[in-house]
């Protein structure tokens, strides 16, 4: 067997399927290193389970809650890109996602008949309210208010592994967390990762350093009552946003941004989420509900990120 060769290892972690690519000498050690260290952000930064640290803050509202250094970062970084994208990006709509039947994993959603939403809901904008003290690693939140991580924890985690294999000695890897990824390095007689996109036969993004991240409708949908809902918030409204967008793509120099950047253009839709990217010099692609394809910035060439 040719060493030098990608193998595959896969697991389940973080509510999705994460990947790891690496020279078939090292993708034992690559993937017990990544297993654990998702394992490990799961266990924390999860807003399904009661006794994640993340839960725990939740139900601390209206006190000082000292933090691991983990979740202190997750919530400093969620919060960092809420300011940076003036509040499209919201961290604090757990409660709003929550009334809206997405209280357990994706697939217990799905078997379950939700009944109609009753009381409407509330907008979003509490990231403003929400204090950090990074001296003494302390959170507060406001009565009322709850921090849902989603996509920036699994950006976070996917460059997080990056580090932590190149910390291991290896420094040639590709981690995917559902479409979310990153790479580190070239495979071998390669001048980039080629990397397909779903639903889109032909479009290969020639990535040599950074990552793509997508944000989409087309995966996590369901139904309360008859009424149709998805994942990704509209914090103007608190409802699932409606912007004619079915997916957007970005590459970025890091999976969080990534992750970020096309939530925010998400929803903002298409001429306001264009030029949010050019403003950042992100390479982009969305897709509109019509199945119409716009590319933005550089793409396909987005193999050139920092």
């Amino acid at each position: 067997m040719d060493e030098s060769a990608l193998g595959t290892l896969r697991f389940s972690s973080m509510g999705t399927t994460v990947e790891v690519h690496a020279q078939a000498a090292e993708l034992e050690t690559a993937g017990a290193v990544v297993q654990s260290l998702f394992h490990a952000w799961d266990d924390a930064l999860t807003r399904f389970r009661p006794q994640s640290e993340l839960s725990q803050l939740n139900r601390s509202a209206g006190q000082r809650f000292v933090a691991s250094d983990l979740l202190f970062k997750a919530v400093a970084t969620a919060l960092h890109w809420a300011e940076a994208t003036g509040g499209t990006f919201d961290p604090t709509l757990l409660y709003q996602i929550e009334r809206l039947g997405y209280r357990e994993t994706f697939e217990a959603i799905l078997q379950a008949k939700l009944p109609p939403l009753g009381e409407p809901i509330r907008p979003g904008g509490d990231w403003r309210s929400v204090r950090i003290e990074p001296q003494w690693r302390t959170i507060a939140l406001p009565e009322g208010v709850g921090l849902d991580l989603g996509g920036v924890a699994k950006g976070m985690a996917v460059d997080a592994a990056l580090d932590a294999l190149q910390e291991d000695g290896i420094f040639t890897a590709l981690v995917n967390a559902g479409g979310d990824l990153a790479v580190r390095g070239l495979p071998q007689g390669a001048d980039a990762w080629p990397i397909g996109m779903a639903g889109l036969p032909g479009e290969v993004i020639p990535l040599q350093r950074g990552a793509v991240a997508t944000s989409g409708i087309e995966r996590r949908r369901w139904l309360q009552g008859g009424a149709q809902r998805h994942h990704l918030l509209d914090p103007a409204t608190g409802y699932p946003a409606e912007t004619g967008l079915r997916t957007v793509t970005v590459v970025a120099g890091s999976c969080a941004e990534a992750d970020v950047a096309a939530t925010t253009a998400f929803l903002r839709g298409s001429a306001a989420g264009a030029e949010f990217l050019r403003q950042r010099g992100l390479s982009g692609l969305m897709v509109t509900g019509r199945g119409d394809v716009l590319r933005i910035g550089r793409w396909p060439g987005a193999s050139e990120v920092n």
